[in-house]
C-alpha cells in the first residue's frame, strides 16, 4: 500500500522516514514544507537525506510560509540547517527537481484506494488542499500527525510547535472533517533515546553509519545539553503510530486549536468527554513505549548498516 509522508526534515523526520520506509507500506510521494527551518534549507536537507540514503520516490516543494502571519521556525533549538550534529552533516546534493506539492499531492489523492498521510510538520501543505479543492482532500483515509500537546506547549508554554507554526492550517485542517490522528507532545515523550542509543548505530558499519550516529547523537544533546537524561522522539513515535498502530491507544476527541492571544495562539484544546462536545478527531492517548525504542532503533541501525 502507497503511503505518502508531508515533512520539515529535520533529522527526526529523517528516522520517521526510515520507519515508513522499512515497513509494509511503501512511500508514494513526500512534500515538504517550511518548519525546522526555512523551506529552501529544508530543501536542502531533502536533497541531501535523498542522496546520502538512495531515496527513489518523489519530493515535492510545498509551502513556504504559513496560512495567516509571520514565518515560525525551529533554528532557536535546532540551528540554522534544523539539524544538529556532533559531527558529519549530510553531504552537499543536487538541487531538487521544482516540483509543485499541491499538484502532487491532488494526483496522488485522484488515485484510487486508501489515502494515508504521515504528517511531520506544521499542515499547511493539507489546508491548501482542503481549501482548494475540498473534493480530494475528503479523499483522504487518515491523517496521522505529529503535533500539538494534550496538557502543554514546548515552544511556548501552551503550544507545540507544529500547532504554532501555523495553527490556521490545523484549524482548516479540522473544520474540514480531515479523519486527524494527533500524536502529540505528551505521547511522543514516552518514547525516548539516551547517549547510548547511537552508539549501536555507530558501530552498524555501513557507509552511512558515522553520518547517521552523529546527527542522532546531536538530535539527543537537545536533550542532555538542557539537563535532561534523554530526548524525546517526536517524529519517529508518530511513524510508529503510522505504521505499527496495534501498539498505540488512540482515543477519540474533540480538538480544536486557539488562534488568538499571545500566550494561548496555537494550542491544541483537546476535550475527552462525550457529554461536553462532539468527537472529530482521535489522539494518541498510549503507546508501547519499548516496542516503539525497538522499531525506531532497529530502523536508523538497519540503515546504519547498509
Amino acid at each position: 500500500m502507497g503511503v505518502w509522508i508531508d515533512t520539515d526534515m529535520g533529522f527526526d523526520d529523517i528516522a520517521a522516514i526510515l520507519v515508513v520506509g522499512q515497513s509494509e507500506f511503501e512511500i508514494d510521494g513526500i512534500s515538504l514544507v517550511f518548519g525546522n527551518t526555512p523551506l529552501p534549507q529544508v530543501r536542502i536537507n531533502a536533497a541531501g537525506a535523498a542522496g546520502a540514503f538512495g531515496w527513489t520516490f518523489p519530493i515535492h516543494t510545498g509551502r513556504a510560509m504559513p496560512v495567516l502571519g509571520k514565518l515560525e521556525t525551529a533554528q532557536a533549538i535546532l540551528g540554522e540547517t534544523g539539524i544538529p550534529t556532533i559531527g558529519r552533516s549530510l553531504p552537499q546534493a543536487a538541487a531538487l527537481a521544482e516540483s509543485d506539492a499541491f499538484a502532487a499531492l491532488c494526483r496522488w489523492l485522484e488515485r484510487k484506494g486508501q489515502h494515508r498521510i504521515l504528517a511531520l510538520g506544521p499542515l499547511t501543505n493539507i489546508a491548501a488542499v482542503a481549501l482548494a479543492r475540498p473534493d480530494l482532500a475528503a479523499r483522504i483515509s487518515e491523517l496521522v500527525w505529529m503535533g500539538g500537546g494534550v496538557t502543554s506547549g514546548n515552544h511556548t508554554a501552551s503550544a507545540e510547535f507544529n500547532a504554532l507554526a501555523d495553527p490556521e492550517a490545523l484549524s482548516i485542517v479540522i473544520a474540514h472533517g480531515l479523519p486527524l490522528r494527533m500524536v502529540d507532545l505528551d505521547l511522543c515523550r514516552k518514547v525516548l533515546a539516551r547517549p547510548e542509543d547511537a552508539e549501536p548505530v555507530r558501530n552498524a558499519g555501513g557507509a552511512n553509519a558515522e553520518l547517521i550516529a552523529d546527527m542522532f547523537s546531536g538530535y539527543i544533546r537537545i536533550g542532555t545539553s538542557r539537563g535532561r537524561p534523554a530526548m524525546a522522539i517526536y517524529d519517529p513515535s508518530a511513524a510508529v503510530a503510522f505504521v505499527a498502530p496495534d501498539i498505540v491507544s488512540f482515543r477519540p476527541a474533540r480538538i480544536d486549536v486557539e488562534l488568538q492571544g499571545a500566550l494561548t495562539r496555537g494550542r491544541t484544546v483537546v476535550e475527552t468527554r462525550a457529554t461536553h462536545a462532539t468527537f472529530n478527531a482521535q489522539f494518541a492517548a498510549d503507546i508501547d513505549a519499548d516496542m516503539a525504542r525497538v522499531i525506531i532503533l532497529a530502523a536508523l541501525v538497519n540503515e546504519a548498516r547498509k
